[in-house]
């Protein structure tokens, strides 16, 4: 009688043990983020250019977004992500039917670019969520494989990663368009792709690069945005007073900031879509340099677990997921902090956990969940 009843007991420790290697670190560092942005978005957003009255309707939408991708984190860290595997396919699929439907009249343009499905007060971009299903995807792929990755098996892969870029460039969206560029490349070049086919696949995307700001594919005040950093003088679209304003905001925040709320750049609404693409302008101008140097340590944190994570697994499948969730983090983190600052094209990728938006913070927090989910099961 005492086995019999001892049996569930164990059984029940044996089905819970992931949940005691959980990396608290990494939680603690996206939380803290997150937390972080909600209250610069509420800096950027509670006042308008002619001062009125406090506003919180922004900050409360990025608050439930957040409560949401933390859910969704806590989803994806808790199936085993060896079983996400055998989903992959079905999530591909699913990828591709809500890209294509994008393009259809079902979805809606902004700005020039139609990648957004209007939900009520809400909008759903199918591109950020698809980041994390092409992790899945080539890692479920190029894992299989154990490393070998010869020039037929490269074209496979790139395969996979062909029509969703393809279909995210149509939008057309350059900058989640790079995204998937990096997660690509960062992948395949830890899954064992040979230099040479890695610096073939460089040489080509600088290429296309050409190609598309010559071709017409993308409007003029767009072109503008991607080449201002290169000449601020030659500003037909204001994209280079946007640039300028975005600089000064950073630049006046000096060593420790002009304080939380007292940035006149933030304040004004001098800068352009700061509680999005333009987030880091807010800490850089309130917290000055001291609180910037703390959000990149907070990102280095989370890269660092990331790596540590993928040299942990207990598969090439685990790592990839991991290597491709770090590139993916690691060429936004870079790109938009480096576009704030003028020595990067202007985008409009995210600031991740920090930049207002639900696809985009949903999409960060189940990549980690991902992380999470490779971690605690490399222990058990």
């Amino acid at each position: 009688m005492l086995m019999s009843r001892a049996t569930p007991v164990a059984g029940r420790r044996s089905a819970a043990s992931p949940l005691r290697h959980i990396d608290v670190l990494l939680v603690a560092s996206v939380l803290t983020i997150a937390a972080f942005g909600c209250l610069e978005i509420f800096s950027a957003t509670r006042r308008d250019a002619a001062g009125g009255a406090i506003s919180t309707a922004t900050a409360q939408r990025q608050i439930i977004f957040v409560l949401i991708g933390i859910g969704v984190m806590f989803v994806s860290a808790a199936i085993d992500y060896r079983k996400l595997a055998m989903l992959a396919p079905l999530g591909y699929i699913g990828s591709l039917l809500l890209l294509i439907g994008v393009l259809s009249p079902l979805g809606s343009a902004k700005k020039g670019t139609q990648a957004w499905y209007q939900l009520g007060a809400f909008q759903l971009q199918p591109s950020e969520l698809v980041k994390v299903v092409l992790v899945v995807c080539m890692a479920a792929y190029a894992g299989s494989h154990r490393g070998e990755l010869d020039a037929r098996r490269l074209l496979i892969a790139l395969g996979l990663a062909g029509p969703p870029l393809a279909l995210i460039y149509l939008q057309p969206d350059l900058g989640t368009a790079f995204v998937f560029v990096a997660i690509v490349l960062g992948m395949l070049l830890v899954a064992g792709a040979r230099p040479r086919h890695i610096a073939a696949l460089s040489l080509l995307g600088v290429l296309g690069i050409g190609v598309v700001l010559h071709v017409g594919v993308l409007k003029q005040y767009q072109v503008e945005r991607l080449t201002a950093f290169l000449d601020p003088a030659h500003d037909t679209q204001r994209s280079a007073y946007n640039l300028g304003q975005s600089k000064i905001a950073i630049g006046s925040g000096g060593m420790l900031g002009k304080g939380i709320f007292k940035g006149t750049q933030t304040n004004l609404s001098y800068v352009p879509e700061q509680h999005t693409d333009f987030i880091f302008t807010v800490v850089g101008e309130e917290l000055g340099f001291a609180g910037s140097a703390s959000l990149l340590a907070l990102f280095a944190i989370v890269m660092w677990r990331t790596w540590r994570t993928a040299a942990l697994s207990k598969d090439l499948y685990g790592t990839l997921v991991c290597v491709g969730v770090l590139a993916m983090l690691m060429f936004q983190v870079f790109e938009n902090m480096g576009m704030t600052m003028g020595i990067m094209p202007i985008t409009g990728i995210p600031l991740p956990f920090m930049s207002y938006g639900g696809s985009a913070t949903v999409a960060c927090f189940a990549a980690i969940g991902l992380v999470l989910n490779v971690h605690m099961r490399g222990f058990t």
